[in-house]
């Protein structure tokens, strides 16, 4: 039975209990001044476990990690910043980091869903048969995950700030982590995005070397300008130069350009390709 429900229907529902965590979160703190926890909690997993469903069911479609269209990777990018967020979320026992992080990937979920043309064509089979570019793929888009999360944290630390400049302590401001452990998750978030990004590019040179025709100049540019752009914003804060509400405004701004950048990526590394590697949705 579940094996004929199509992997939109799964990426729907998983966008649906997404939006329902923020939802009951916004609701618990506009009533209790507080978010639900417990309950955003669940609704989150309970979305994660319907958006894993839907990309095996695409990633079997297409013979591999579904990458393929500027739909897969706004979906594997949500999918990303979650898996994180079940990992740090916990850590740091922060319920306003699950009512945030559900509303990113609610947000990044249903925008893809409700832009026909980004998933009108089906590309399958789009890194043949070698492993080591399926990975540096996954790899690229698991830290815009990453980045995505240190967005989210960026968020939190300027809302923690502003309730400390204003005197504003109570109600949900006091369900804020402190102002410190916002500035150390930040910076253990950058400090990953930065290495598994890099690792990614590493990965792809390996085969890039090989064959330098098969390198599209636009996506490479793009992508290593990215990486560039979070490297200097890391070392600058680890210097001490880039610090404090600078530091969250610049995260915030390399996100922006970063999920901008998955429209040209995605468009300059099409190739001509055959029939049999395009399937018309």
């Amino acid at each position: 039975m579940f094996a004929d429900i199509s992997d939109r229907t799964w990426l729907w529902a998983a966008a649906a209990f997404y939006f329902a965590g923020f939802a009951l979160g916004t609701t618990a703190i506009l009533r209790q001044g507080r978010p639900s926890g417990s309950a955003t909690y669940a609704l989150i997993v309970l979305g994660y476990a319907l958006q894993l469903a839907g990309l095996g069911v695409r990633g079997r479609a297409v013979g591999g990690c579904p990458l393929g269209n500027q739909f897969e990777i706004f979906q594997f990018t949500a999918w990303s910043a979650i898996t994180l967020y079940l990992v740090v979320g916990v850590t740091f026992r922060n319920s306003l980091l699950g009512y945030f992080t559900s509303s990113l990937a609610g947000a990044l979920t249903l925008v893809s869903l409700s832009i026909p043309g980004w998933d009108a064509t089906q590309r399958t089979h789009i890194f043949g048969s070698n492993p080591w570019i399926e990975l540096h793929a996954a790899l690229a888009v698991f830290s815009y995950g990453v980045f995505g999360l240190l967005a989210l944290t960026s968020i939190l630390y300027l809302l923690r700030n502003y309730s400390l400049k204003s005197k504003h302590l109570g109600g949900w401001f006091s369900f804020l982590p402190s102002i410190r452990d916002l500035d150390l998750i930040g910076v253990r978030l950058l400090g990953a995005g930065v290495v598994i990004l890099a690792t990614s590019l590493v990965v792809g040179s390996f085969y890039w070397l090989r064959d330098t025709s098969s390198v599209n100049t636009a996506k490479l540019l793009v992508t290593v300008a990215i990486w560039l752009a979070y490297a200097v914003a890391l070392g600058l804060r680890l210097r001490g130069v880039l610090l404090a509400k600078r530091f969250s405004l610049a995260c915030l701004a390399l996100f922006v350009a970063a999920l901008l950048s998955l429209g040209p990526v995605d468009k300059s590394r099409h190739r001509p390709v055959r029939s049999t590697e395009v399937v018309a949705r």
